[in-house]
């Protein structure tokens, strides 16, 4: 049976390093978001760099956690069990005052960094666990360590993805499932983050994110005996911000 691996939130930047990386290390891709368009690039890069892999989209919206567990059961039926879940899913990074937070904003931010986590997780655990194996990955930053004056909301979803990710390392790693919350310092060299620095852009003073996916591979393949359950990275040139 070939190893399946599903990334939730696939997109141009770090989704489709990672779609690359764990294709062309011989796994069959399923790229998961809310629109085909959405998942493209990765598919298109992950397929020209493994032309033989099984690569196949299907939608749902990680702020509707059914659609996830719709989606990870199709997955499951069609392509096989689940082998390496990377939920790779980031909630909007809106600038405001503690205040000016409103319901809906908190509503949204935790439907998409804890319950959508949570139910991608739970739709692939039992079966990780009934095999003894398995890897979930948690895409996330040092806002998950630290409050913010300016972006509390954002704060606040990568606090309780943090929890989620800590959780269920604490119950079911003895189940042979190793899961990882990853806390990326740092800015990614991908399209949006060149526009955002416009002539400041410096390829040298961010994140390769093709080397950020190799990092998640290099932790999936960790023994058993000396796991890590959560890692933190960042370029040489970043400043610590925790």
């Amino acid at each position: 049976m070939p190893k399946i691996c599903v990334i939730v939130g696939a997109g141009e930047g770090l989704g489709q390093a990672l779609a690359v990386k764990f294709a062309s290390e011989g796994y069959d891709l399923a790229l998961v978001s809310r629109t085909e368009s959405g998942s493209q690039k990765a598919f298109e890069a992950a397929h020209q760099s493994a032309p033989n892999a099984n690569i196949r989209f299907f939608p749902a919206d990680a702020t509707k956690p059914e659609t996830l567990e719709i989606a990870l059961s199709q997955i499951a039926n069609e392509m096989g069990p689940v082998d390496v879940l990377l939920y790779n899913v980031r909630g909007e990074f809106t600038r405001c005052a503690p205040l000016d937070m409103s319901y809906e904003g908190l509503k949204n931010i935790y439907n998409v960094e804890v319950i959508g986590a949570f139910a991608a997780a739970k739709s692939v655990l039992p079966s990780m666990i009934k095999r003894g194996e398995g890897s979930i990955f948690f895409s996330s930053a040092t806002a998950a360590f630290r409050g913010s004056a300016t972006y509390p909301l954002y704060a606040i979803g990568k606090f309780g993805l943090r929890a989620l990710s800590q959780s269920l390392a604490k119950a079911y790693a003895k189940d042979g499932v190793h899961i990882v919350h990853v806390r990326l310092d740092c800015d990614l060299d991908v399209p949006i983050m060149q526009e955002a620095y416009g002539e400041n852009y410096d390829p040298g003073e961010l994140a390769n994110p093709q080397e950020v996916a190799q990092s998640y591979w290099l932790t999936h393949l960790q023994p058993k005996s000396a796991w890590s359950n959560e890692i933190e990275l960042r370029p040489l040139s970043e400043s610590w911000t925790y």
